[in-house]
């Protein structure tokens, strides 16, 4: 299916506080990402940090967004893992609760083959609510390779491919191969512009926890093909892109929110604070971008 995500998206973080979530940052910021003009929020994906979460929060998160996006936002949820009946029992959950689509990150450690990645998308569709797959083999250790994306488009639910693979060449043939089946989004704020101007309908970003409203800017300077100001915008914002992916995500656009005065806490262990330096260079490029940046 095509036409389900376009524009921006916001891969949220999950705020935490000392007694589980803090959901009056949380509601912060949602109203940040609806004011930017932002078109999706996907909950609970890898930037949310699920899996240190229980599932009351994990369903408790799920429903607080729902209620204080009132339908202004499509909510995207994260449900993907690396067992097929998890993730199916998830994505379910998911569709109780009102969620419009579902994230689905391809199973991870296990390594599945080609076979066993159109398996559990399969699997997955069968709950029917829009379904995107996400490409993250740097993470998972599994490659949804171009031609299992192109088998992956026959599932009639099938809204997107979520590429976040940083090989630009075989972004560009996936696209070729899915193009008028499902769309392509792109997952890699590095890489927002060049997948945009081939074809890419939406982002789903990390860095648009911090400036949503140039994050949706940059999109629709794309779709426009203002490319003068999509190039300044996409060169002004790879430096705070970088900054973000200094050590692993989301520990430093969790710090960045913090800088913000969101009050987002801090990552659960395993993931550890922001280093002393890192935080320095983060805050140095929010101030660059104008932004005001706290204590």
């Amino acid at each position: 299916m095509t036409g389900f995500l376009r524009g921006s998206a916001t891969a949220m973080i999950t705020p935490f506080g000392k007694n589980g979530v803090n959901f009056e940052s949380l509601k912060r910021m949602i109203a940040y990402q609806a004011e930017g003009g932002t078109d999706a929020l996907v909950i609970l994906g890898t930037t949310g940090e699920p899996s240190t979460m229980s599932e009351k929060e994990r369903n408790e998160t799920i429903e607080f967004a729902l209620k204080c996006a009132d339908g202004k936002i499509k909510i995207i949820v994260g449900t993907g893992s690396n067992n097929t009946e998890s993730a199916y029992r998830m994505t379910e959950k998911a569709k109780v609760l009102g969620a419009d689509g579902v994230l689905a990150v391809t199973p991870y450690y296990n390594k599945c083959t080609q076979n066993g990645i159109v398996g559990y998308y399969r699997a997955l569709a069968e709950v029917g609510l829009p379904l995107i797959a996400y490409n993250v083999p740097g993470r998972t250790g599994v490659n949804i390779l171009p031609e299992t994306a192109e088998r992956l488009a026959e599932i009639p639910n099938l809204a997107g491919i979520k590429e976040a693979s940083g090989n630009m060449a075989q972004v560009m043939e996936t696209m070729r191969r899915v193009r008028g089946k499902c769309d392509v989004y792109s997952g890699e704020d590095a890489l927002n512009l060049p997948i945009l101007l081939s074809g890419g309908t939406a982002v789903i970003s990390v860095v648009s926890n911090l400036v949503p409203k140039m994050v949706k800017e940059l999109t629709a300077t794309a779709f426009a093909r203002d490319l003068d100001r999509a190039i300044a915008l996409s060169d002004a914002l790879l430096p705070l892109a970088s900054a973000c992916f200094c050590e692993v995500n989301p520990i430093p656009v969790k710090a960045g929110m913090n800088l913000l005065g969101f009050d987002a806490g801090v990552p659960r262990p395993p993931l550890t604070e922001l280093e002393p330096q890192h935080l320095a260079l983060l805050r140095a490029e929010l101030e660059k971008l104008g932004r005001e940046v706290h204590a």
